[in-house]
């Protein structure tokens, strides 16, 4: 975006909104300053872009002036079945594919060009901003893991509903302010170096500086703020999510998440799951999940609890500066078990109530065991699962 047109944006605080054919409508993803996005046809894009805004219905109004005063409406410039054809004809033909496709294994020039080691063990260069050894299975002997009571757990981030896997792991932009955009400038990256942190998803330092750090995202434990802000409630300090994870992590102290209905809703993204992981986060306690959300977080090791029907954090009267017990783990768990939560406020009164544990099959509790499910994997070639 402009500089001149990013200033203005923000010295006059305006609701800008993008048109997109794709399905990437998630707030702050086209555009850290871009807050809706509305999805349309390809020509409908054209048509907007045109027009310059979203504020007209073109289905009546003109989307521009022709140099003769003319109006120029949506009818007169909608391509006809037999254009769309005709284009479709001229522009695509074998020899475009087997020209693209005949060589593509082969590379361009900077691809032959690079200097890689012959090995079938990656060479992991610590320097690497782009791809860093990631700590999945740092302590990992092959074994389950012993399933406990979560204890004198503190919250994290507490979000309302319609969370996102793009608010929860941010796939678009690094912003040069955020927790990730520090960290590269740290390493030497300029900001027009960045990339988006889909690109920097194989260096974990990066995805979990990202990890709730969506510019639209909403933390209920600092209001008012959106982005990568929270509240060590141990001492009331606001910081960065990333850097009171790291702080409770120190002082051994476990972390949830709190949210409401479809937690973990859109495109599927592994790294919804890996981040908050790589955080500590122990549960995320939830009216809902999203289908391949909640398998995410068992298959990373995180624990997906649902509150009774009825029932949720603003319903109880949860704030999130509570210290939390999720008891009946230590004593087994099994699919879909009902576990007991104490909340504990800071005047020393108890909110008690139950939730359901989402590991709905005997596999994903396998998984859960041993830690996630690429421990699990690992321990099944060592031999050490159960048939």
């Amino acid at each position: 975006m402009p500089e001149p047109v990013e200033k203005g944006i923000l010295e006059k605080d305006l609701y800008m909104t993008s048109v997109l054919s794709g399905n990437r409508n998630f707030g702050g993803r086209v555009h850290q300053h871009i807050r809706g996005n509305f999805l349309a046809s390809p020509m409908l894009v054209v048509s907007y872009a045109i027009a310059g805004t979203t504020k007209i219905d073109l289905s009546k109004e003109p989307l521009a002036i022709d140099p003769t005063g003319e109006p120029i409406y949506l009818k007169d410039v909608w391509p006809s079945q037999k254009e769309i054809r005709d284009a479709i004809e001229k522009g695509l033909s074998r020899e475009l594919f087997k020209k693209q496709y005949e060589h593509v294994l082969e590379g361009d020039e900077k691809w032959q060009a690079l200097n890689a080691p012959k090995t079938t063990l990656y060479q992991w260069d610590p320097e690497s901003t782009y791809v860093r050894k990631p700590p999945y299975f740092e302590g990992f002997d092959g074994n389950p893991r012993k399933i406990e009571d979560i204890k004198g757990a503190r919250v994290l981030v507490m979000l309302g509903d319609k969370v996102s896997t793009d608010h929860i792991s941010p796939a678009g932009a690094i912003p040069k302010e955020s927790p990730a955009g520090k960290y590269l400038l740290e390493h030497g990256v300029k900001p027009h170096q960045f990339n988006t942190y889909g690109a920097r998803r194989g260096n974990h330092e990066v995805m979990m500086r990202g990890t709730f750090a969506n510019v639209r995202i909403k933390n209920q434990l600092v209001p008012g703020k959106e982005g990568w802000w929270t509240k060590y409630i141990p001492t009331n300090e606001i910081m960065t999510i990333f850097d009171a994870a790291m702080r409770y992590k120190k002082e051994n102290i476990p972390v949830i998440v709190l949210g409401a209905k479809q937690y973990g809703q859109g495109s599927s993204r592994d790294w919804a799951g890996k981040g908050p992981a790589l955080l500590g986060v122990r549960a995320v306690i939830a009216k809902d999940f999203e289908r391949i959300h909640r398998s995410n977080l068992i298959g990373m090791g995180v624990l997906p609890l649902q509150f009774k029907e009825g029932e949720g954090w603003k319903e109880l009267g949860l704030d999130g500066t509570e210290e939390y017990d999720i008891i009946g783990l230590s004593e087994g768990l099994t699919p879909r078990k009902e576990l007991k939560v104490i909340a504990k406020k800071q005047d020393g009164t108890k909110i008690e109530f139950n939730v359901i544990a989402r590991i709905d099959t005997e596999m994903e509790l396998e998984y859960y065991r041993y830690g996630g499910i690429m421990q699990y994997v690992i321990a099944d070639i060592l031999g050490k699962t159960k048939k």
